[in-house]
């Protein structure tokens, strides 16, 4: 007997989507099941039936997870339609696993970045509702200020967003423009605008352990296979 699961659920364990993103291919209309278009959430398929995402047929995959120390100059993407480099160079054999970057680290943002193909973590990762802890170490283009880091700290900083919550700032081994600050939000470049409102420049911006995952051993441009013990370690936060 062949087991039945939700669309969206199983989307997520091909490794084409997390399941919130895999609710909004349903509802665009590119997902057949068994040479139909399925619209509806919530639908329920069966393992066996034939499924296909823009008329490929696409099947679950055994799970993999890679963690990376990006360098700069490298696209937190699959693919990129101005043919700049991505993250997806530096993996070999990605196509034949359907791995995706987890989150993004921009252009000139180093540090710890985690690839799978597995949805259900990818969401995990990044939905704010599970408060995934995130830690960098910045380097500004001047001396900082302490009233300027109790700004931060105390929660003085608003954004388009809204209010800036971290969890520590402090100075990096007492260096003068070295900070290391640690912080659940995701917003889009919330680092670089944070500091960019008290009047100074990002210069260099290194992530460093992302819901708990260390670079540590790991140099610039290098990436290692997780073991299960690490990724259920993840899903247990």
């Amino acid at each position: 007997m062949h087991k039945k699961i939700r669309l969206n659920h199983y989307l997520s364990n091909a490794g084409i989507a997390s399941r919130r993103k895999a609710d909004e291919l349903i509802q665009s209309g590119v997902i057949e099941v068994n040479g139909k278009f399925v619209f509806k959430l919530g639908t329920v398929i069966c393992t066996n039936d034939i499924v296909k995402f823009h008329g490929s047929r696409i099947k679950s995959k055994n799970k993999v997870y890679i963690l990376l120390n990006k360098p700069k100059g490298f696209i937190t993407t699959t693919r990129d339609q101005f043919n700049r480099k991505t993250v997806m160079n530096l993996i070999p054999f990605f196509f034949e696993y359907r791995i995706f970057p987890v989150g993004r680290l921009d252009y000139s943002t180093t540090g710890v970045l985690l690839l799978t193909n597995d949805g259900y973590l990818a969401e995990k990762m990044t939905h704010p509702k599970y408060h995934v802890k995130k830690i960098y170490h910045v380097s500004l283009n001047k001396k900082i200020k302490n009233e300027d880091l109790d700004k931060i700290r105390k929660g003085k900083i608003y954004l388009k967003e809204g209010k800036v919550k971290v969890i520590f700032i402090n100075k990096k081994n007492n260096a003068k423009n070295q900070i290391e600050i640690g912080l659940y939000i995701g917003w889009n470049k919330v680092i670089k605008r944070i500091f960019k409102k008290l009047d100074y420049q990002v210069i260099r911006l290194d992530r460093i352990n992302f819901g708990g995952l260390s670079k540590k051993n790991l140099k610039i441009g290098d990436w290692c296979f997780l073991n299960k013990e690490k990724i259920e370690n993840i899903t247990k936060t």
